[in-house]
Formats: C-alpha cells, sequence, structure tokens
C-alpha cells in the first residue's frame, strides 16, 4: 500500500497515511480535525542495472570522426560511383 503525505492548512503538522490507491484523499487533519491538502513526495524508485542513463549514457561522448579519413572515403567512393556510371552507360574511360 502506497503512503501519502498530507499537510493541515489549520495546524500546519505533516502526517503520512497508509491509503490503497483507490481510496479517496483525506478531507481531515488527525490532529486538529481542520483542512489538508496531499503533498507531492520524493520517490525513493531508483533504476539500476544495466540499460538505464545512469549507468550506460550518463558521461559517454560522441565518438569523433577523423576529419583526414572521412575526405578519403568520401573521395573514393565519388570515383567508384563514377565508374560505376560510365560502365552502366557502355562507355570506358580508357
Amino acid at each position: 500500500m502506497p503512503i501519502y503525505e498530507y499537510q493541515c492548512r489549520k495546524c500546519g503538522k505533516q502526517f503520512e497515511a497508509f491509503q490503497g490507491i483507490t481510496e479517496p484523499d483525506l478531507k481531515t487533519c488527525k490532529f486538529c480535525k481542520g483542512k489538508v491538502h496531499k503533498m507531492m513526495s520524493l520517490s525513493s524508485f531508483s533504476l539500476k542495472g544495466t540499460g538505464w542513463y545512469a549507468t550506460d549514457y550518463k558521461g559517454k561522448k560522441p565518438q569523433t570522426v577523423n576529419p583526414k579519413s572521412t575526405e578519403t572515403a568520401t573521395a573514393e567512393s565519388s570515383s567508384a560511383s563514377s565508374d560505376a556510371s560510365a560502365t552502366v552507360k557502355g562507355v570506358s574511360e580508357d
């Protein structure tokens, strides 16, 4: 069962209540019978193991590409594509 936190608007006291998810919110303070409002509380939920941001992606820098290797690869692919287009047309560069 979840634990919900409430704060009284009249006396200012905070308290916790074990309530089912389908149960209605509390309306009155258990100390002074004043009106209460539900508080947002911190979660103790934590994702551990592989596959989560903190273990797999946090702090990793993207790999940098060497500009010289990119230029060489681009030049090779463009010459290969011009050879292929010349062969398709039936024209030989010899």
